[in-house]
């Protein structure tokens, strides 16, 4: 953890007038700027495979504006910074239930890092004593097995659910029956795609080298494409053989980010269907690799993969501040 840097830093930034980052001294106690109103929100900084989000525990914590909040924490030079924000709640359908919002403020229904994350929060926090959870999203709910060592989840398997294929369930503007192998064109080309969701809409294309794409330029076009009414996370991979696939992402309201767990899904699905892996691979991403598996017995895929905590802290989303 960072945190015993970040004691020695008391820092308070602002966005406007209405934004104060405050973090925990050496005695844990938060040093609060002048004229700052009321205690802060606590928050934990956590990775998945460098795919960071900002948690906060909804248990205790009250956040009134989520999309605000998210737009607000994510920047990463006048906020805490990270690909966005992640809340966990009480569920009445399962032990807990996660929502996750990009850093450009909107909600997406699934996170596949983010949501092993969750898993090591609740176990580490002590909110549940159980190495096995159900967490409710709005891709439905997940079933995590945690991996512990000394106490401390270290890495986290999620059951992710059956890949969703038919077009207009993706959904993707596409005839026929599946979306393997289609055509889109953007102003820079034409790009053969196959689409998948895991709870969240993916495009999948193949390129002979994931370092020598323009990914700035060639993500948003496909993320906006009028064949994606939700728009869409693009996955450029390069397939090193059939157990290996590397890969990078544009994720839908975030841009490029080191690591998408939900992507890494969709690319084993995407190769197994284009005859280009077997059904269990190793996915490499900026961030990390990511061990997937589409089972032949349930039709469901297995994400595998670590789980890690930066530092932790508070913030201050109201009052203003005698700088």
């Amino acid at each position: 953890m960072h945190s015993a840097t970040l004691r020695r830093n008391k820092t308070a930034l602002k966005i406007g007038s209405a934004l104060y980052i405050i973090y925990k001294n050496s005695r844990g106690q938060a040093d609060a700027p002048p004229g700052m109103k009321g205690p802060g929100m606590k928050f934990t900084k956590m990775q998945g495979t460098g795919n960071d989000y900002i948690y906060v525990n909804c248990l205790e914590e009250t956040v009134a504006d989520p999309s605000g909040t998210a737009v607000l924490v994510s920047d990463r030079h006048f906020g805490i910074g990270s690909d966005g924000l992640i809340l966990i709640c009480p569920s009445d359908r399962a032990d807990f239930r996660m929502r996750m919002f990009n850093a450009d403020g909107s909600e997406g229904e699934m996170c596949g890092n983010g949501i092993r994350c969750v898993g090591k929060y609740v176990y580490d926090k002590g909110l549940t004593q159980k190495t096995t959870v159900e967490i409710e999203t709005l891709a439905g709910i997940k079933v995590l097995q945690m991996q512990t060592k000394a106490g401390k989840v270290e890495k986290v398997r999620v059951d992710m659910g059956e890949p969703v294929l038919k077009p207009e369930l993706i959904p993707a503007v596409f005839e026929g029956a599946d979306c393997i192998a289609r055509k889109v064109r953007t102003g820079f080309g034409e790009y053969e795609v196959t689409c998948v969701s895991m709870g969240n809409p993916h495009a999948v294309v193949y390129v002979d080298s994931v370092a020598g794409i323009g990914i700035e330029k060639e993500g948003p076009p496909m993320e906006f494409h009028p064949a994606f009414p939700n728009r869409v996370n693009t996955e450029f991979v390069e397939v090193v053989d059939r157990k290996t696939l590397k890969m990078r992402v544009w994720e839908r309201g975030s841009g490029e980010t080191l690591a998408c767990g939900t992507g890494a899904c969709a690319v084993l699905v995407a190769s197994v269907l284009n005859g280009l892996s077997d059904r269990s691979a190793t996915v490499r991403l900026l961030g990390g690799d990511l061990e997937i598996e589409w089972s032949q017995k349930d039709n469901h895929v297995y994400m595998t993969g670590p789980a890690v905590t930066v530092f932790e802290g508070e913030i201050n989303l109201q009052g203003e501040a005698n700088a």
